[in-house]
């Protein structure tokens, strides 16, 4: 059997159904926001392992100084694979509710919207780039800018009051 919860609480009266044990509905917000944490989670783990990371032996904290590449595309270093990793986290742990999710969604675009101009104003090659970001950085953040701020608007909570 399933565990009773209250549905509505109008008159005073509580009312009483059950849901089966597993069967947690998520909303378009919560699925996307879960998708976001678990591929940010890959990536943040997938930027450590040498083969899928080109020159993962000169992987450096921070800094321009890394060597790595991503995919061989992507400039990384473990400050930016930690970022990747606490993105993910925040993602899934964020997803549990729509609100949660909605506020994961629009507050990583905005971030990702600073990494963004970020990557556009400091030199690849500069001290002030410890992230450290180049030029399909700059192009995948800006994607993900959209896609998220894009996704946090049309499916949170809020835009279903319209």
């Amino acid at each position: 059997m399933g565990t009773p919860w209250p549905l509505d609480r109008s008159k005073g009266v509580v009312a009483m159904a059950t849901r089966s044990p597993g069967t947690t509905r998520r909303t378009p917000v919560q699925t996307v926001a879960l998708i976001f944490g678990a591929v940010f989670l890959l990536v943040g783990v997938l930027g450590f392992i040498p083969g899928i990371t080109q020159g993962a032996e000169g992987l450096a904290f921070a800094g321009p100084g890394s060597m790595a590449m991503l995919l061989g595309i992507f400039h990384v270093s473990v400050l930016h694979n930690i970022v990747h990793l606490l993105f993910g986290v925040a993602g899934i742990a964020m997803a549990r509710t729509p609100g949660n999710a909605r506020n994961y969604l629009i507050g990583s675009g905005v971030i990702y919207a600073v990494l963004t101009v970020y990557g556009l104003l400091v030199p690849a090659d500069g001290e002030a780039n410890f992230v450290p970001v180049n030029t399909a950085d700059n192009w995948l953040h800006l994607v993900l800018t959209i896609g998220l701020l894009a996704a946090g608007l049309a499916l949170g909570p809020k835009a279903r009051r319209r």
